[in-house]
């Protein structure tokens, strides 16, 4: 079971990839492992699915007692990717509804400042890139800026709407790479998951190229996140 109280579902759904570090870290007992792009890629996988934070953070506890409950450790796991299938057991027995992002006291998670400072500097930084197109970006997410004071109401639609502008950003990059480096992030990633395969179905392998790829992107062009999970 989850540490938090269901009453705090909301906020700590805002705090899923920090949820998710900390559980691992503690289920390997080492509070200094940092985790590896991979492993932010499928976290992220998992929470554009909608797999709700509860079912992640049982799945790791039940991975790893499944591991320690084995007579032969050949090694230590060193990747979120062990739990892939547990996670994904645990959550076909989450109920889904848990997973909404919504809080159902009508509170605001999120002052209308901190989300204008944070769609504000990700503007900027958009506009500091040489590509015209995302300029373009950068307008509407001023845009979204100005009107925090309404958007705040309604954490889910903002989010839905920064998933997009983010799916735009990457096609903008991508289509400025050269095959080179696209064959470059392809062969990192899949040394990296070549260890974890048959621990996936396709969809989830698919979900997870995608992901890792479309953050390598980001992270290499030096262009800031948008999702709401990168307030904080």
């Amino acid at each position: 079971m989850s540490d938090q109280p269901e009453e705090d579902w909301p906020t700590n759904y805002f705090n899923y990839f920090t949820e998710v570090e900390e559980r691992f870290q503690r289920a390997r007992g080492t509070g200094l492992f940092l985790l590896s792009p991979l492993d932010w890629a499928l976290i992220d996988s998992w929470r554009t699915a909608g797999v709700p934070l509860e079912a992640v953070l049982k799945g790791i506890d039940e991975a790893f007692d499944k591991w320690r409950s084995r007579k032969q450790k050949r090694q230590l796991v060193n990747s979120l990717a062990y739990c892939a299938q547990a996670v994904m057991e645990a959550a076909g027995r989450t109920p889904s509804a848990r997973a909404a992002a919504i809080d159902a006291t009508g509170d605001p998670l999120f002052e209308p400042s901190q989300i204008a400072t944070h769609l504000t500097q990700a503007a900027q930084s958009l506009r500091d890139r040489p590509e015209p197109s995302l300029a373009e970006v950068a307008s509407a997410l001023e845009q979204l800026a100005a009107q925090a004071e309404t958007h705040v109401r309604d954490l889910e639609q903002l989010e839905q709407r920064l998933t997009a502008f983010e799916e735009k950003i990457v096609a903008i990059l991508r289509a400025n790479q050269t095959e080179e480096q696209l064959f470059e992030l392809r062969q990192t990633l899949a040394a990296e998951l070549k260890p974890y395969r048959s621990k996936m179905s396709a969809d989830q392998l698919a979900t997870l190229e995608r992901r890792y790829l479309d953050n390598a992107l980001l992270e290499r062009s030096k262009v800031p996140r948008l999702s709401l999970f990168y307030l904080h």
